[in-house]
């Protein structure tokens, strides 16, 4: 969908020359989204009519990444009250959203932004106010994200100036225009580089078991011109040790107070590479996805999803069916833990839409001293004793 003003810069991707937003409210007052299980091989939109329809959405990740998580949360808490907007379906409604994904902060971030701005509103008006207050997160969100990659584009250019040569950028799973509203988070200076002129190279992790960065990463930075080759996850090391990736630029689906960052599994393995190899590790994340009540990583909620994701690969056959198959034995259990950690020490810096600053709780504050929580806990531990 073009952006409200129909301005072309206001979004990234471009889909059969329509740029489109990734979520967005329709005229009959659904809510339309970008089917994204069915990436990359065919584009399709889907209407989301109800609360039950937002929350399976989620859970199967029609739509996923952590801030386009939480935009639908909170449609899918406005479509909830279309019909009943009473304080015991509004905490109902919660309630159901909350339960979908554990693990993404902007999540329960979004819910309970929803509630603050719902709760003292009438119930006759409140239907209406939430649909208002979900279209502005929406908005934030994409100039946010906007932001992000305006900061982290920086680095970019720094990093082309010092080398004379295609920066050669890694990222893991896909923290993109898909991820988000619009822009991306780990994308989004990607984007901003290469619309300025500054050559970059993305080298695309696979990212099993869903392969969303072969998928979707693969799938977005091809649609924006971007030059890029798919990998797979466990390459990336070794490209390091032979000098081709320049940086690493992940997302974060919760990031701590002393700046321990939570992604997709396998995220916490390409951190050691990078810290053995001396690459610079960055993650690019908006405020909503700082969870400021949390200071150790290990305390994170991981989600474990079904042994089938591991278990079985769907793809398109050379007749150009879609087909799933099994590729581990009958007889043999599957693990399928969804995220992973990274130390804070491992981290760089983190790249937010206030700026860059260190991972840690002295970094984060400094960009975000306005926050009634954000002032040091009497019994913090230190973020290198943080583990997945």
């Amino acid at each position: 969908m073009p952006a409200p003003d129909g301005s072309i810069a206001s979004s990234t991707v471009n889909i059969s020359g329509v740029h489109y937003r990734t979520i967005w409210p329709t005229a009959t007052g659904s809510v339309r989204v970008i089917d994204q299980s069915r990436l990359p091989f065919e584009f399709a939109t889907v209407d989301l009519e109800t609360l039950e329809e937002a929350a399976s959405a989620i859970r199967s990740m029609v739509v996923r990444g952590a801030p386009l998580i939480g935009a639908t949360a909170a449609y899918g808490l406005a479509l909830a009250l279309r019909q009943d907007a009473s304080d015991a379906r509004l905490e109902e409604a919660a309630r159901a959203l909350q339960a979908t994904r554990p693990t993404a902060h902007n999540l329960t971030w979004a819910l309970a932004r929803m509630r603050r701005a719902l709760e003292p509103v009438p119930v006759s008006e409140r239907a209406a106010a939430a649909s208002r207050e979900a279209a502005r997160i929406c908005d934030a969100d994409a100039e946010q994200c906007r932001s992000i990659g305006r900061n982290g584009f920086e680095l970019i250019r720094r990093c082309a100036e010092s080398c004379g040569r295609p920066v050669s950028i890694l990222t893991h799973c896909n923290a993109g225009w898909l991820a988000c509203v619009d822009w991306g988070t780990a994308l989004s200076p990607v984007y901003l580089a290469h619309d300025a002129g500054v050559e970059v190279h993305v080298w695309v992790d696979e990212t099993r078991p869903r392969n969303q960065g072969a998928a979707l990463t693969a799938f977005e930075l091809a649609a924006h011109g971007v030059p890029h080759t798919v990998i797979a996850d466990n390459l990336g090391g070794h490209l390091m040790q032979r000098g081709r990736v320049d940086m690493v630029i992940v997302g974060s689906d919760r990031t701590t107070a002393a700046g321990d960052v939570c992604n997709k599994v396998g995220t916490y393995l390409k951190a050691l590479a990078a810290r053995d190899n001396e690459v610079p590790f960055y993650a690019a994340l908006p405020s909503s996805t700082i969870d400021w009540s949390l200071d150790r990583g290990a305390d994170i909620p991981i989600e474990e999803r079904p042994a089938a994701e591991l278990t079985h690969v769907t793809g398109r056959t050379s007749s150009g069916a879609m087909q799933t198959v099994r590729v581990v034995p009958e007889t043999s259990p599957a693990l399928n833990l969804a995220f992973d950690v990274t130390p804070a020490r491992l981290v760089t810096a983190l790249i937010t839409e206030r700026g860059v600053c260190a991972a840690s709780r002295a970094g984060l504050q400094s960009l975000y001293p306005d926050r009634p929580d954000s002032r040091p806990l009497a019994s913090a531990a230190p973020s290198d004793s943080a583990t997945p």
